[in-house]
């Protein structure tokens, strides 16, 4: 109690950082939100794109973009405007004949979803490919930024990517901890698997001032039993699924005599997906583990 006194100078200071946070994500939902409503009226109508991510889609969206979309991949669901569009990728990759023949002006690609020799392929035929890599939770503005520039939409990419920033730095200041606490990430559960320390999940769980029950796998998505976590018993438990909470709870009801640490459940499509409303899941996530 006395550090958390110490580091937030009072009561007081603590309440107007918490006000900060709401104010800062309220004013992000709404930049975002009028974005999307006015999709094109903001930039060149001629310039069409293809997206073969679903972060990408979204992405397109809040910069206002939308109705530019020629095609999308697989699991591009948000906004609702984006499942009526033309599937372009999938799992087993793009479809380089439909993306050529839609002759768009700009391809956006993800460096580590999309096979590097389709990227490669549409780049080769002459399209403009613009292709980004997402390894820290900063990099999501970063790259925001930069395909502001090449759509021209570089004031609304710099007002998004400073309200992403504000925010996500408020909750690190908010849920920093000297002391990580040990928490179970499960994104599946039969077979039970986790996250590792490099894991895309573990670096969300480190702006919360937790990490990972399974910080010395060697491996990013290893393979647990029911056991190994009453073993090292976590904090607390989080699922992203989509699971209801009494479906969740029942899986772990007959082992609840040996765990007491609470569930959180959190939005796979949201913590998994390189998009602005990672924040708001991330709050969802941290005020789980902490309340």
């Amino acid at each position: 109690m006395k550090k958390r006194y110490f580091l937030c100078l009072g009561l007081l200071f603590c309440h107007s950082i918490m006000a900060h946070i709401d104010d800062v994500e309220e004013k992000s939902h709404s930049i975002i939100a009028q974005s999307e409503q006015h999709d094109s009226s903001i930039v060149d109508k001629g310039i069409t794109i293809v997206s073969l991510a679903p972060h990408l889609t979204e992405w397109v969206f809040s910069l206002g973009l939308g109705n530019n979309l020629l095609g999308v991949s697989d699991y591009s669901d948000y906004p609702a405007a984006a499942q009526s569009l033309p599937r372009v990728a999938d799992y087993q990759g793009a479809d380089i004949a439909a993306i050529v023949a839609l002759e768009p002006d700009l391809v956006l690609a993800w460096e580590g979803g999309n096979k590097p020799q389709d990227v490669q392929k549409l780049t080769a035929m002459g399209l403009n490919v613009f292709s980004t890599k997402i390894t820290h939770i900063s990099d999501i503005p970063k790259a925001l930024l930069q395909l502001g520039e090449r759509t021209g939409t570089s004031h609304l990419a710099s007002q998004l990517a400073t309200h992403f920033l504000a925010q996500l730095g408020d909750l690190k200041n908010k849920y920093r901890s000297e002391k990580p606490r040990p928490v179970f990430y499960y994104t599946w559960s039969s077979p039970l698997m986790t996250v590792g320390p490099n894991a895309w999940a573990n670096k969300l769980l480190s702006v919360c001032g937790a990490k990972t029950l399974f910080d010395d796998s060697p491996v990013d998505y290893p393979q647990v039993s029911v056991k190994e976590v009453l073993i090292r018993q976590p904090d607390v438990i989080v699922a992203a699924s989509h699971q209801s909470t009494n479906e969740l709870e029942n899986f772990w009801a007959p082992h609840r005599p040996y765990i007491k640490a609470p569930l959180v459940a959190v939005n796979p499509d949201i913590t998994s997906r390189f998009s602005l409303r990672l924040i708001s899941e991330l709050n969802v996530l941290c005020k789980g583990i902490n309340n």
